[in-house]
């Protein structure tokens, strides 16, 4: 009898565990939909559109640092479109002058990996 109660109790608990933890993971995934979500991109006024070509250097695969890098400066306000060549190690950004420069976004770059990893170089506008 002993050993029975501790099984239902042991299959009590598990199920109860189970069961939270299906719930949380909805609640993950529906966090993690709002925060992937894409921004929508503001038409930028002709005379504001400025391009960017940069060198970035430290970047030691595409699917992780380049599509990173290159996530981090589409999200960015007055961005229109940014591209992040591994294998030539550039990366060129469409953006408006009025809200981004080129300082700005160096910093971008650079604050995605830890302030160290990845150096931009030769910016030309």
């Amino acid at each position: 009898m002993k050993i029975t109660k501790i099984i239902a109790v042991a299959a009590i608990a598990g199920l109860t565990f189970v069961s939270c933890k299906k719930e949380e993971d909805k609640n993950l995934a529906n966090i993690k939909t709002e925060e992937t979500a894409p921004k929508a991109h503001v038409a930028i006024a002709p005379e504001n559109v400025q391009t960017a070509s940069f060198e970035i250097e430290g970047m030691t695969c595409a699917m992780g640092c380049a599509k990173t890098i290159e996530k981090e400066l589409s999200n960015l306000d007055g961005v229109e479109k940014a591209a992040v060549d591994f294998d030539k190690k550039t990366a060129t950004v469409t953006f408006d002058k009025t809200v981004q420069n080129p300082e700005s976004l160096t910093k971008i770059v650079q604050a995605t990996g830890d302030g160290k990893t990845y150096k931009v170089s030769n910016f030309k506008s």
